[in-house]
């Protein structure tokens, strides 16, 4: 058999073990989780890495959050996170799906992450992405509610990390950042700034999610030499197959000709059981806590405004025709069976997408068990990626 050079990943968005998740359970906006749960977020990531590690996986993507007192999330910051768990592991990368890029000073991220790498040798992947809930965003004070000025911040300052990595030096006068900001230093005039340090390992590989699809999106991303991650539909002809297509199209306008999946990765989520009726049973009450937090924030952009109150509702959520595991078996957001069958289906997205850079096996998952994580994790390692 040729061998597969698609690369294997998990995300975690850092969320705690709930005692309780589905429709049924303590509704979202109820949970109160003490500090020191909350906490115990970092052990949990710990314990992921370290399997992911002995079993072959490529990187950890974790999710930037703030200020999740309800336990969806977390990690606030993922370069130093990176920095702590590399020292429990000899191969694994970590990443950010994604740093929220708004909530930041360019440069202190730029710095943050130039840290990690060179702390870790290089084991650090730089995620970006605009945010999408207000509580975060804009506590940090950047818009998010207008999305337009949100994407003009959002643009200038991943041009500006850009700059601070690949320069010896650098100045940035936009709209939004005036770097520096005039004045003199020692007696002469501020024209320019090193950041110190910068990435050893360069350039830096930049990873940021195909959320909308939008082709300002897409050309800003291929201009920089950003790399996309889709996230689910991969059913033949689905919402994966047009995103691809459209992305060779991106990339051969601005001169790249490029196979299908190239500088892309595909995130989807795995279950195993025994069987794919026990798994789809397993993962049903995740994917409804999925709803219960995400549709209000608007993530599920296809509900109705009465499907989105009917989260909120026990009662209302099954009588409204709310998208179901089933569903998201079906467009191939989630796979659920025995490692008979997730191999089966990842080998077909391989060969529909040869040029395809990873798969992220993990990604749909929030509330998810972390003890279900575990065991997914290394179910998939053990049994279905030596055989890819």
């Amino acid at each position: 058999m040729e061998e597969m050079l698609v690369k294997f990943d998990y995300f975690y968005g850092g969320h705690i073990g709930f005692p309780d998740i589905g429709f049924d359970a303590t509704p979202v906006d109820g949970r109160v989780v003490h500090n020191q749960k909350l906490a115990s977020v970092f052990e949990e990531t710990k314990s992921m890495a370290l399997i992911m590690d002995r079993f072959g996986f490529d990187t950890l993507w974790l999710s930037e959050h703030h200020f999740q007192a309800e336990g969806y999330g977390g990690i606030p910051n993922i370069p130093m996170t990176s920095v702590y768990l590399a020292n429990f592991t000899e191969q694994l990368s970590y990443g950010g799906f994604f740093n929220t890029v708004p909530a930041w000073h360019p440069l202190r991220l730029a710095e943050d992450f130039a840290v990690a790498d060179v702390m870790t040798n290089g084991r650090v992947r730089f995620g970006i992405g605009r945010g999408y809930i207000p509580r975060e965003v804009e506590t940090l004070g950047s818009p998010l509610k207008d999305d337009q000025l949100n994407r003009e911040i959002f643009e200038e300052q991943v041009q500006i990390i850009i700059k601070a990595w690949s320069e010896d030096s650098f100045s940035h006068h936009g709209k939004h950042y005036d770097i520096p900001r005039g004045g003199s230093h020692r007696g002469k005039e501020l024209t320019d700034i090193t950041l110190v340090p910068r990435p050893i390992n360069l350039p830096v590989e930049i990873w940021q999610p195909i959320a909308s699809g939008s082709q300002r999106g897409m050309d800003f991303m291929v201009k920089h030499g950003i790399k996309g991650v889709v996230a689910g539909g991969t059913a033949r002809g689905g919402h994966a197959e047009r995103i691809f297509q459209r992305w060779t199209e991106t990339m051969s306008k601005y001169g790249r000709e490029t196979e299908l999946g190239e500088d892309l990765a595909l995130g989807l989520q795995i279950h195993m059981a025994d069987t794919e009726e026990k798994a789809i049973s397993e993962a049903m009450p995740v994917y409804e806590e999925q709803l219960k937090v995400l549709a209000p924030l608007g993530r599920f952009p296809k509900l109705t405004e009465d499907q989105v109150a009917a989260t909120f509702d026990p009662v209302n959520s099954r009588l409204v025709g709310l998208p179901t595991v089933k569903d998201a078996v079906k467009d191939g957001t989630w796979i659920c069976g025995p490692p008979s069958q997730i191999h089966e289906k990842i080998s077909d997205i391989i060969q529909r997408f040869p040029a395809l850079d990873r798969i992220s096996v993990g990604l749909g998952g929030l509330a998810m068990p972390p003890s279900m994580i575990r065991e997914d994790i290394e179910w998939f390692g053990k049994e279905v990626i030596p055989s890819l």
